[in-house]
């Protein structure tokens, strides 16, 4: 039995060394695909146990090309296992992005045999329409599955929605209203977003639009995702909106609005533009169906800007990790937090914590507890007083900065040093985002993986993601202050990787 547990033993660290050496900015514990590229996240959905999370995909290279769905699942939401492509272009075009939901009641009509069914709802794009000039070359259709996810059989007559002639129609997110009993549809429709509704899936009608006049115009509106989220006591609708370019810190990013929604109209309580994630790597990131009472979360990890040019082989891109959204209110004003969800749990190994500690200069962390992967969970509560940062470096000089700039009142994440960063010009410098809590105490919980931080501050009210791509392991971790901050609580946790299954094709 020893013999067979060293064995293990020694094959998980051939494995995870081959992984570090040859792939070396491959994530350990987000998903991301076992090769090619990969984009938006697409009809993520929970049933009978199992998360499914589809995405935009391309199977035959590392940039964006004829878009399939590519499909991964999970019953933890932090190992997954990577599926059968889900989703092939046809003769109406590729397969955009999308929503499934599981139809119980078979109002579609497609459940056979007491089955409901799972009815992905997507956007067709046609690429021959689109060369032709046409404005009609999107248009939403309908798949199906009645093993649970496993295979898909495309509707005979789509598309079910088609273009009434906007060039950018799009990126369906499904939804039942309980209320009057019918679904609705809210679509990306160029510089605004569309309501449609239905009793069936098949047959849609509009019922308003929303948002020329509102949020950030610095691009196309894309992704967009209607929820209802309680606080409190009180109910509010939240509609996220992707948009590239426009981002608070260049080139793609997730605006939300919050509102009443009474089945026809979204009527929000502000207009002015607010982001899910300041960082530059969290985009057309929507919620998962079906997790009845939380909100569960997944963004695409990269950027428009740079995505296609991301030092990684043979894959691109990753997920966010999944993260739970809530609502909070400061004075009159209504606000979208997110924190990383509790099944990360099961990631954590060794941990230390400090209590009640003045710093001033710098205090290296992992002097006490090695850290050769460079996973980690640092959460960080201090007394407001000074300028702070967290800084991850390594022997070759690489370092990225997490730090709260007090004159700024402002919390940044600086690449600069970070690596490899010549493949993009402009990927290498800080990118901030605004404090928006008044408390006195700052609380900050920073996830690391190998290539990227996602930073949550003030219990998810300011959020930053950002991807690097250091020249080795950033095994180094330090908490810095020049004028000295006082930390009421630390706990520093090493994370273990999560397994990663190759592809069942």
């Amino acid at each position: 039995m020893y013999k067979r547990l060293a064995c293990l033993f020694l094959l998980i660290h051939v494995v995870y060394y081959s992984v570090a050496q040859n792939e070396p900015h491959r994530p350990q514990f987000h998903f991301s695909p076992n090769k090619h590229w990969m984009n938006d996240p697409n009809g993520m959905v929970y049933y009978k146990g199992t998360y499914h999370l589809f995405f935009q995909h391309y199977p035959d290279g590392t940039t964006w090309g004829p878009m399939h769905w590519g499909h991964a699942t999970s019953a933890d939401l932090v190992h997954w296992t990577e599926q059968p492509i889900a989703l092939y272009p046809d003769s109406l075009g590729y397969i955009f992005s999308g929503s499934v939901v599981v139809d119980k009641d078979n109002t579609s009509g497609l459940g056979k045999n007491g089955v409901s069914p799972l009815v992905a709802i997507f956007t067709h794009h046609n690429p021959d329409l689109e060369k032709q000039k046409s404005d009609k070359y999107q248009y939403q259709s309908l798949a199906y599955s009645l093993d649970e996810g496993k295979t898909w059989k495309k509707y005979e007559n789509n598309p079910v929605l088609p273009n009434p002639g906007i060039t950018d129609f799009r990126d369906p997110k499904v939804r039942w209203y309980e209320p009057q009993q019918k679904w609705i549809m809210s679509l990306a429709t160029k510089d605004r977003i569309t309501f449609y509704s239905s009793p069936n899936l098949k047959n849609w009608t509009k019922e308003s639009e929303f948002g020329q006049d509102a949020g950030s115009h610095g691009g196309v509106w894309e992704c967009p995702d209607l929820f209802p989220l309680t606080a409190n006591g009180k109910t509010a609708w939240v509609l996220l909106v992707s948009i590239n370019p426009g981002g608070p810190n260049e080139g793609s990013a997730t605006q939300y609005f919050i509102g009443d929604f009474d089945g026809k109209t979204f009527k929000p309580y502000s207009k002015e533009t607010k982001w899910i994630d300041y960082g530059t790597d969290n985009y057309a990131g929507v919620t998962i169906a079906n997790t009845n009472e939380r909100t569960l979360f997944l963004g695409w990890m990269s950027n428009w800007l740079y995505g296609e040019k991301v030092p990684t082989s043979p894959w691109r891109s990753a997920m966010t990790v999944p993260r739970e959204l809530g609502l909070t209110q400061i004075k009159k004003d209504w606000f979208l937090t997110s924190v990383p969800v509790k099944e990360l749990n099961v990631l954590k190994g060794e941990s230390f914590s400090l209590k009640k500690e003045n710093i001033k200069g710098g205090r290296p962390l992992t002097s006490k507890l090695k850290n050769e992967t460079g996973l980690f969970k640092l959460d960080v509560s201090a007394q407001n007083t000074n300028d702070f940062s967290i800084v991850l470096a390594n022997d070759r000089g690489n370092e990225v900065i997490i730090g709260y700039d007090k004159a700024s009142n402002v919390y940044y994440i600086d690449r600069t040093h970070s690596g490899q960063t010549n493949f993009r010009e402009g990927f290498g410098k800080r990118y901030t985002a605004p404090r928006l809590s008044a408390d006195q105490i700052i609380s900050l919980t920073v996830i690391v993986d190998v290539a990227s931080v996602e930073l949550f501050a003030d219990n998810g009210l300011t959020v930053m993601t950002g991807i690097f791509f250091p020249e080795q392991p950033m095994s180094q971790l330090y908490i810095k202050s020049a004028k000295g901050i006082f930390i009421e609580n630390l706990l520093y946790t090493k994370l273990k990787p999560s397994v990663k299954q190759p592809v069942k094709n």
